[in-house]
């Protein structure tokens, strides 16, 4: 101790002590700077950069969404909640009764909305497209058809037709492809293959050589049978081909004719007159089928094919598949910068690469009908 005063004495320093005891007093009494004597550094900060990822974007996974692990499926944070509602809403499928239903562009194939698109059921008189495409190719206008007594004994729909008279190829496939008659059908296939049976394996055919790989065709007018089947997906397939044929769509597209012999036949398709910028379709109704219906509409550049098996309430969903699938078409077309034609107001844009499969979208209400 005499000497720690001897040196304070000589150096004249009564603050280098003072500092000097209070620096120990505070170091012996904080236990922080006690316990870390080799490093000051001990407080550390609570914010945290984001991660790179949440810098770039998110991925949005959703059930029922195929696309929802692949990494180019990002968007970013403050349009998610936009583009969840429009690409993926499950609004749609809740407004429809069909079993199953699609919506393809008829142009390139593209499908812009599909629900149980190869679910097999029976296609009712939606197979006369078949029936129909077959007679056009393999008679003349004027070649003469004598049906026989079980094809003139077909259950409604039908047109009458006798067995004692023979009928011109022209009226009986105008009385399959618009009043779905059942009778016209059985004589036609009878006078182009020999027997209904026959007639129905050259259906098969003709849809296979089509595309449509689920099609099965027992009858040529579309009445239950055990084995017969398609998917919504075939009959849009089918169709779609068909009404490249000139002759077929001309006469689909008709809303009524008068045969050769005076009767009158009337369009089934509704459609014709009821919704905007029907071109042709072919509907269907049984017990096992239910409603079906494939159809073709046109609006401006865009041209679509709508299918639906299994429905209870057609015309309802027809006309919301319809309008659904031209608002999908121009918002597709605004997303790739390409000039609409409908003026209906603006779509808003979902930034999500969508996969249609199974998928239900936002429906797009509001229908442009034709007076009845």
């Amino acid at each position: 101790m005499r000497p720690l005063l001897r040196f304070l004495k000589n150096t004249n320093c009564p603050r280098v002590l003072f500092f000097g005891i209070l620096f120990l007093f505070v170091w012996a009494s904080c236990p922080v700077l006690a316990n870390n004597s080799k490093s000051f550094n001990v407080i550390k900060t609570s914010y945290k950069s984001a991660p790179a990822k949440d810098k770039a974007g998110h991925r949005t996974q959703l059930a029922g969404d195929p696309n929802g692990d692949d990494t180019t499926c990002v968007v970013k944070k403050k349009t998610d909640e936009g583009a969840r509602d429009v690409a993926f809403s499950g609004t749609l499928r809740k407004k429809l009764s069909s079993r199953s239903a699609l919506v393809m562009d008829s142009r390139s194939g593209r499908i812009l909305y599909a629900h149980e698109p190869d679910r097999p059921g029976q296609p009712a008189s939606t197979i006369k497209i078949i029936t129909g495409l077959i007679a056009i190719n393999s008679l003349r206008d004027n070649d003469m058809v004598k049906p026989s007594r079980r094809a003139a004994g077909m259950p409604r729909s039908k047109i009458y037709i006798s067995p004692k008279k023979s009928y011109a190829a022209d009226d009986l496939i105008n009385a399959v492809l618009l009043a779905s008659a059942n009778d016209a059908s059985v004589a036609l296939a009878e006078r182009v293959a020999g027997s209904e049976t026959s007639f129905a394996k050259l259906m098969t055919s003709k849809a296979r050589s089509l595309g449509a790989t689920h099609t099965l065709c027992k009858t040529a007018t579309g009445l239950t049978a055990r084995g017969q089947q398609s998917t919504v997906r075939d009959l849009a397939t089918v169709f779609n081909k068909a009404m490249q044929d000139s002759e077929f769509a001309q006469r689909i597209g008709r809303t009524k004719i008068r045969t050769s012999y005076g009767q009158v036949l009337r369009n089934h398709n509704k459609a014709l007159w009821r919704v905007d910028g029907a071109v042709g379709g072919k509907t269907g109704y049984t017990q096992a089928a239910r409603q079906t219906y494939v159809g073709k509409f046109s609006r401006g550049n865009t041209e679509l094919i709508v299918a639906l098996m299994g429905s209870e309430t057609m015309w309802t969903d027809v006309s919301r598949l319809v309008e659904y699938g031209f608002k999908r078409e121009r918002q597709l077309a605004a997303m790739n910068g390409a000039p609409s034609d409908d003026s209906d107001g603006p779509l808003a844009l979902s930034t999500v690469p969508v996969s249609f499969h199974n998928n239900s979208l936002q429906v797009l209400t509001g229908t442009k009908k034709q007076p009845l």
